[in-house]
């Protein structure tokens, strides 16, 4: 997208978030407003999770849950930051919160939940991926969580430290030295797995 179009779509951005923190907007255009601003961020965001929880009802759900806290709380909005980076980090906590309420309620230790995701990928039937790329992301699932999140957000969103920074209030020093131990245990198993 070039530097004019991403201004465009930067201001009406932010024009459809003052409609929707203007407590004199009509409801229909503060649904329209959000609409957009969902149109906007959905497949980023959609992907975002996928990545995470692999299974796609999870995945309709997390997504679903992630805007209606964007509706509900687009008040607390700053503008301190992005609001994709704003909408991440809801997503982002989301997620991380799912993820922790599965291993509970299932009593999984990390191993479990990565074989278990493993599971997940290889009978995806939207998964299209060649070998190589199933190959990779199980490996992606050995990770812990916030590390998988990482390296994804790194790896896969291209998303520069400081973003991720914002996202997932870590320092960007240690952001960087997850995403090495990250890719240095994703090289481990492949070594151990694949060769």
């Amino acid at each position: 997208m070039s530097e004019t179009a991403q201004t465009i779509q930067a201001e009406q951005e932010q024009k459809w978030i003052q409609q929707l923190q203007n407590p004199q907007t009509n409801s229909k255009e503060r649904t329209i407003a959000f609409d957009r601003i969902m149109r906007l961020h959905r497949r980023a965001i959609y992907s975002h999770i996928r990545k995470m929880v692999i299974d796609a009802d999870d995945t309709d759900d997390l997504l679903q849950e992630t805007f209606v806290k964007v509706w509900k709380n687009i008040d607390k909005f700053k503008n301190e930051s992005k609001l994709y980076t704003w909408i991440y980090r809801i997503a982002t906590n989301e997620t991380l919160r799912f993820l922790e309420r599965k291993k509970k309620k299932y009593g999984l230790q990390m191993n479990e939940t990565s074989e278990q995701l493993m599971q997940n990928l290889e009978s995806d039937e939207q998964f299209s991926g060649e070998e190589v790329q199933l190959i990779l992301q199980k490996a992606i699932l050995t990770l812990p969580d916030k590390q998988r999140l990482v390296f994804n957000m790194k790896y896969f969103d291209e998303m520069k430290y400081e973003e991720i920074s914002e996202i997932v209030d870590t320092s960007v020093g240690a952001l960087k030295a997850s995403y090495h131990l990250a890719t240095k245990k994703i090289e481990a198993y492949l070594k151990e797995n694949y060769q």
